[in-house]
Parts: C-alpha cells; sequence; structure tokens
C-alpha cells in the first residue's frame, strides 16, 4: 500500500535561492514602522478635525460645571460638516473654511459649546448657550430674563452678594438685547467670573466647533497629596 495521504503544502524555497521574477522587493522593517505612523498621524489628524478633538479647561468661568484641569471631549460633527479655519494652529483665510458644509442638527439654549473667540480668533472659548436668534436677552442684578421671563437657571453659580452688585456693569445688568439671524448669545456657568457675551457680544453660528460631551481627565493642580488625580470627575457627561 502507498503512504497515508499527507496534506498538500507550498513548496519551501531553499536558503540562497533567487526570488520568484516579478515579486515586489520586501519593504524593511524601518519602512514599514514609519509608514504605519504616517497613516495613524493622518487619522489621528482628520479625527481631530472634523470629529472629535480634546480640550483642557483653563479657567473657571464654567465653574461648577467644569472646573479648572479638568479634561474633555468636544463632539465637532454633532452640528454639522465644519471646514477648519486652522490647521496645526496656522489660519486658513477665507470660506468655505471656518464655515459649515451642512448642518445635522441646530444649536439649542443650554448647550455647551466651544467657539471661536470674536476678538481674538486664534483662541477657543467654552460657554453655554443662553439665547438663539429672535431672543432677547437681558440680565437684571445678576439674573437672566430671556424674552421678558426670568428663566429657571439651574446650572448658574453665583459668588458675588447682592450688595455688591453694580447698576452700570455688563456683568449685573446688561440688555435687553435681540439675537440677530446666525448668532449666538453666550455665558459661563460662574455667571460672576465669566467674559462672555455681555461684555464682547455675540457668537456667529459658523464659529461654533462642537459640543462638550464628557470629562475624560481631571487634574487638581491646587490640590494637595502625591497625585492631586479628580478621580469622581472621570467619564462625567457635560450637561
Amino acid at each position: 500500500m502507498g503512504n497515508p495521504a499527507r496534506p498538500l503544502q507550498k513548496p519551501t524555497p531553499h536558503a540562497g535561492s533567487v526570488p520568484t521574477a516579478g515579486a515586489p522587493p520586501r519593504k524593511s522593517t524601518t519602512r514599514e514602522y514609519a509608514e504605519a505612523m504616517i497613516v495613524a498621524l493622518v487619522l489621528a489628524m482628520f479625527i481631530r478635525t472634523f470629529f472629535i478633538q480634546a480640550y483642557k479647561i483653563p479657567s473657571g468661568s464654567m465653574e461648577p460645571t467644569l472646573l479648572v484641569g479638568d479634561h474633555i471631549l468636544v463632539n465637532k460633527i454633532v452640528f454639522g460638516l465644519r471646514m477648519p479655519d486652522s490647521i496645526l494652529g496656522l489660519q486658513i483665510p477665507g470660506p468655505p473654511y471656518g464655515s459649515y458644509l451642512f448642518h445635522f442638527e441646530p444649536v439649542h439654549r443650554g448647550d455647551v459649546v466651544v467657539f471661536v473667540f470674536p476678538p481674538d480668533r486664534t483662541k477657543d472659548f467654552i460657554k453655554r448657550v443662553v439665547g438663539v436668534a429672535g431672543d432677547t436677552v437681558q440680565v437684571k442684578d445678576g439674573q437672566v430674563i430671556l424674552n421678558g421671563v426670568k428663566i429657571p437657571d439651574p446650572h448658574a453659580h453665583f459668588e458675588v452678594s447682592a450688595q455688591e452688585r453694580s447698576a452700570v456693569s455688563p456683568r449685573d445688568n446688561f440688555g435687553p438685547v435681540t439675537v440677530p439671524p446666525g448668532k449666538l448669545f453666550m455665558m459661563g456657568d460662574n455667571r460672576d467670573r465669566s467674559y462672555d457675551s455681555r461684555f464682547w457680544g455675540f457668537v456667529d453660528l459658523n464659529d461654533v466647533e462642537g459640543r462638550a460631551m464628557m470629562i475624560y481627565w481631571s487634574w487638581d493642580s491646587d490640590g494637595l497629596g502625591f497625585l492631586p488625580i479628580r478621580w469622581s470627575r472621570f467619564g462625567q457627561i457635560v450637561h
């Protein structure tokens, strides 16, 4: 009887054999790593530009919603596809850059959004949307009055007493003003420590870069101890 059946195997070239004619040359390991890194960088840049970007909170203007040292993720595609107005810190002049090609959903009152700071377009700010186009916004003794009605304001935080309020400061008494078409009125949750639309005006809808999603890291640089990490803030959704 013949030998038992054996699985077919591809012939293995002997040591020193000549590669098959026409076969592409094998890439070096260094080149393969370099190409993989380039692809990863391009993909990361694409995601950062159009989908999700990380930001660090540098000031207390949004306390207690966002604290100094919070690191957040911002959804940049939620409102639509916006062409960037800068790449790697370099400004790109003129439309369609810095504007939306199309929209998925409108910006709503109460959204916490990142936007291009109108007085200095090299900076990004984060505030809460208080008024949208057509709304009449007024601040009276620190309280927001929207369309003639004092609104429930669960996110507002105050540090100044009634005796310290000023009749002439826009921080405490402002407006009324009507939000123009294509514009938004922004305020920080820490109403007494926020530099916002009360001082520098409206934000263009095209300058909204995205909506805050969640806190993924938080570091209290003034905290005590070896590792002043705010563990309880990890994963908190931004409302």
